[in-house]
């Protein structure tokens, strides 16, 4: 009888240990989680009642909830996009010379994991992660042009999640925040961070002149928002700096966004135009100068430099 339940015990031991094994091959190696979309843009102004006058009355926004410092004064608001967007505004520019753009943001669908699968490719993180004053889980880190990226798991019970669908009202200028733009000295050393660590893809690259790349548009992995490279940048001014550190808005229809903005008393410095990647597009400038870009989806010519690969994404594991 013990013959017989030798063998049986002894595989059982054998597959305890393998999955040990695997289990520990995978902790010390683990796998990207999903990245699925730009979450939000941190922008900073000296004017948080003009910033209002520009975000809520002018594209439409509503500011659904802000919070405070210690001290009882704001720390930042958001404007409300859609349930899984904000433009978040804080009221801490000092300075002509300060960057406008405080950070950038993606979803995720395992924070924990994305600072796990970041720790074992070298960069710096958070030792834990635990909710923010918000409710989500989310964590910071520098891409290499030291720009403040920000990843952002939205939990069950946070202030974002209990307003979804909420505070969406048909005023929304746009109701899709499709890309966010950010300086880039180095392509390549870009390329490591958000490419060959992240999964991003280059979708589209195009420049003023057909022989020069001056953007690259960066895809999420997992979804259709990307992030644009703006290249060629040096010594800006601070107006030229809110040009290039910008976020664009999906459009159906220029016109209609263009006439909706001149009613609410908003005057784009120029009509809408067709931008080199062959989509209507408006340039609008909030108080501080940073670029609010209004963008149809589609291209109605064809894009100079590089075609425009499919937005088609995959979707993300449940």
């Amino acid at each position: 009888m013990r013959m017989r339940f030798a063998l049986p015990l002894t595989a059982l031991l054998l597959g305890s240990y393998s999955a040990i094994c695997a289990g520990q091959a995978e902790s010390a190696n683990p796998q990207r989680p999903a990245i699925i979309g730009v979450a939000h843009i941190g922008l900073e102004t000296s004017d948080m009642t003009a910033a209002r006058e520009f975000y809520g009355r002018g594209l439409g926004y509503q500011e659904p909830f802000s919070l405070d410092k210690a001290d009882g004064s704001l720390m930042l608001t958001y404007f409300k996009v859609n349930d899984h967007q904000y433009i978040e505004v804080f009221p801490d520019l000092k300075s002509e010379t300060q960057d406008r753009l405080s950070h950038i943001a993606f979803e995720t669908t395992d924070a924990r994991q994305l600072r796990d699968y970041l720790a074992a490719r070298g960069m710096k993180v958070p030792e834990k992660l635990k909710p923010g004053l918000d409710g989500n889980l989310s964590m910071m880190v520098k891409d290499p042009d030291g720009h403040n990226v920000e990843f952002v798991q939205y939990m069950p019970g946070s202030l974002h999640s209990r307003n979804f669908g909420k505070f969406l009202p048909d005023t929304r200028v746009s109701k899709r925040m499709i890309h966010v733009g950010v300086t880039v000295q180095d392509r390549a050393a870009a390329d490591r961070f958000y490419k060959d660590i992240l999964g991003f893809r280059a979708i589209w690259y195009g420049g003023m002149k057909d022989d020069r790349v001056d953007w690259v548009d960066m895809r999420v992995p997992d979804g259709t928002d990307w992030l644009e490279y703006m290249l060629n940048v040096h010594n800006p001014s601070p107006k030229q700096l809110g040009v290039m550190h910008h976020l664009a808005l999906g459009v159906d229809d220029i016109q209609a966004g263009y006439k909706t903005v001149l009613a609410r008393g908003i005057h784009p410095p120029h009509p809408p135009q067709i931008g080199r990647d062959g989509k209507w597009q408006l340039n609008l400038y909030d108080p501080n100068y940073t670029r609010v870009e209004l963008m149809e989806f589609k291209p109605v010519q064809t894009p100079c430099c590089s075609p425009i690969l499919s937005s088609m994404a995959r979707r993300p594991k449940p």
